[in-house]
């Protein structure tokens, strides 16, 4: 009977944490889909402070897509494969946001 509630207990709160971004997914969807029109990571990063990113990813990445609103990136963020790397798209680049301090090693 412990052992059945042990198990019940960890799997609620396995299910209540959220799923962590991978910034290293992140890096890799930047590299892929974004680097064309935007240079390596470590400048396409740096066009915007880690509040900007934050504030370009929030409500669904809302600012985000109204920047990318009649370019060639327009069809990628509004697609399904964007949605699902945007939380580790948006990761990446706050991380490595010009006001991080940090440098990504590759890209």
């Amino acid at each position: 009977m412990l052992q059945k509630t042990i198990f019940v207990v960890l799997a609620l709160a396995l299910s209540i944490i959220p799923a962590q971004a991978d910034i290293k997914k992140g890096s890799k969807a930047y590299l892929k889909q974004c680097k064309k029109c935007h240079g390596n990571g470590t400048k396409g990063a740096s066009m915007k402070s880690q509040a900007e990113w934050n504030e370009a990813f929030a409500d669904n990445a809302k600012v985000f897509k109204q920047w990318h609103a009649g370019t060639k990136g327009e069809k990628y963020v509004s697609s399904k494969k964007f949605s699902k790397f945007a939380p580790h798209l948006k990761d990446f680049l706050h991380e490595y946001g010009n006001d991080s301090g940090n440098v990504p090693s590759c890209g």
